[in-house]
């Protein structure tokens, strides 16, 4: 199958051709930068022109006339016109567009739909991914990604070779006698319509990419690509890890490098980096290696680290998207007010507030951002406006936990009192894993039982978390660790935060608290 499809017909294409296909992307790297230096230098020019193209495309969908698109000709008219939305306000809409009605929030019939979880009302949320979206958005964030690159290291080889894409998978749902839609994961969606100049140089093939059975699927991968000369991966790390670690089975050999002796680039987003960064400096023990951070998610691609040994990430000024942002003060109040590009300040936190040409109109996707710098715009990620944990591109949300939670305790007719969770890093052969600190008021007989009973429940409730989970490929079966009475009252008490105003954190992304309150425990164990 793997000859079947179409980058593999090309195995054998002469050094000529490719050098031709070099000098294209040479070019196409140039104009690019050339095209980025105009937001550069416009950027509140250039968001003004996207929003009015996005108006003006909409203004006869049937969102656009109940808004009444067609008089809008000015921000602070939208903004007081049109409410700030969340998933489930635009759910209706979204279902839908599922069914194959047309010219709903965008012109036209939308039908590919990125799965993705932490919705509070249902396992997964569908967010539309127009034909626009995808070239305007997401394909251009992909080639600016290697453009920047590139443009910053001159002598980079990174043509030369095969680059890896980590992708999902996607099914076909029947919605009319001769229509259907797609569904699944954003990556799963790219990499099916890429163009032709990057299905050249991409590997494996669709065969393989596009498998659903993750277990299966990183074994291929492994087998296909330990074949190829590659020079660059991108994806999620954990599951990047899981793969270079299945390569190495394969091979026999130490690291990557002896795999792939010119790998220079890892690309990676989803979640924080820096719990993997120690396991990639082992695995790729090579000073060429770069890593590059992005910042996209299934409603839109929006940043970009443009700059070597600096976490920040630049702002993608021209990819269909107007952009506000919210002071936290103001998330949740009954009339927010948003700040636009020129009314940001430095290092204050704001809950990002999207119109797209996917049709998602003042969309609140939940990541809080900083401003780190003005000229020009550059960002980063400070977290979410919920209580989560993505440790491993699961997308744990507070109410998952608390569904889960009471899931387990019913079965086990045991009561919780106070809780938290923090994730558990993967490290060498260990899985990661999430501990939880549970309190009880009346512990289960059978805390084997509760866990076993509390990780299913979380399946059934979060479609992330259960591919994580799968056949243990990335996470373990929770770690739940029943405490002493008292355990959080103390530890509120040593932080002097008792009081009604002050609760117990549920859902954290790093170890900071879970590791306060172990610390404190063994302490008063140790009396």
């Amino acid at each position: 199958m793997e000859d079947y499809y179409f980058y593999e017909r090309f195995q054998g294409l002469s050094f000529e051709f490719m050098a031709v296909v070099n000098s294209f992307l040479t070019w196409m790297v140039k104009q690019r930068m050339r095209e980025i230096g105009m937001f550069l230098r416009y950027p509140h020019e250039v968001q003004l022109d996207w929003f009015r193209r996005l108006i003006h495309t909409a203004r006869y969908t049937e969102w656009g006339k109940r808004f009444e698109y067609n008089s809008i000709d000015r921000p602070d008219t939208f903004r007081e016109r049109v409410p700030i939305n969340d998933y489930e306000s635009i759910m209706p809409f979204v279902d839908r567009l599922r069914k194959g009605e047309r010219n709903i929030l965008w012109p036209g019939t939308v039908k590919w739909f990125a799965k993705s979880s932490g919705t509070t009302g249902d396992r997964s949320k569908y967010i539309p991914v127009t034909v626009e979206a995808l070239n305007d958005c997401h394909y251009r964030g992909g080639r600016d990604l290697l453009a920047i690159y590139c443009h910053n290291r001159p002598d980079s080889r990174l043509f030369d070779g095969r680059g890896i894409s980590m992708g999902g998978s996607y099914i076909v749902r029947k919605t009319g006698p001769a229509s259907f839609v797609y569904e699944g994961d954003l990556s799963a969606i790219i990499i099916r319509h890429v163009p032709l100049w990057v299905e050249l140089r991409r590997t494996p093939g669709l065969s393989v990419a596009l498998m659903s059975e993750w277990e299966s699927k990183i074994g291929r991968m492994a087998e296909v690509t330990s074949r190829h000369r590659v020079t660059s991966a991108s994806g999620v790390p954990s599951w990047t890890l899981l793969l270079f670690k299945k390569v190495l089975e394969i091979t026999g050999k130490s690291n990557i490098m002896e795999v792939w002796p010119e790998f220079e680039l890892f690309m990676h987003g989803g979640v924080s980096f820096h719990p993997y960064r120690r396991q990639f400096h082992a695995i790729l023990p090579s000073p060429e290696v770069h890593y590059l951070e992005t910042y996209n998610a299934s409603e839109g691609f929006f940043s970009i680290q443009d700059q070597d040994g600096k976490e920040e990430m630049l702002l993608m000024l021209d990819y269909g998207i107007f952009y506000e942002f919210l002071p936290l003060d103001q998330v949740g109040a009954a009339d927010p007010k948003t700040k636009l590009l020129h009314e940001v300040e430095l290092n204050q936190n704001y809950a990002i507030v999207i119109s797209t040409n996917a049709g998602l109109w003042r969309y609140m996707i939940g990541d809080t951002i900083q401003f780190t710098s003005l000229n020009p715009y550059r960002i980063k990620i400070t977290g979410r406006t919920k209580n989560f944990i993505n440790a491993f591109g699961e997308e744990l949300i507070i109410d998952n936990a608390e569904k889960a939670l009471a899931i387990a305790c019913g079965q086990t007719k045991s009561v919780v009192s106070e809780y938290t969770v923090a994730p558990v890093y993967l490290e060498g052969e260990r899985k990661g894993t999430h501990e939880w600190l549970i309190e009880f008021v009346t512990p289960p007989q059978d805390l084997a039982q509760f866990t076993l009973l509390l990780d299913q429940a979380l399946k059934s409730v979060n479609s992330d978390y259960e591919a994580k989970r799968y056949h243990d490929l990335i996470l373990r079966e929770p770690l739940i660790r029943s405490m002493p009475t008292e355990t959080f009252y103390k530890w509120l008490k040593s932080k002097g935060k008792l009081g009604a105003q002050y609760k117990v954190p549920r859902l954290s992304n790093d170890r900071k608290i879970v590791e306060e309150i172990l610390c404190l425990e063994q302490k008063e164990e140790r009396g």
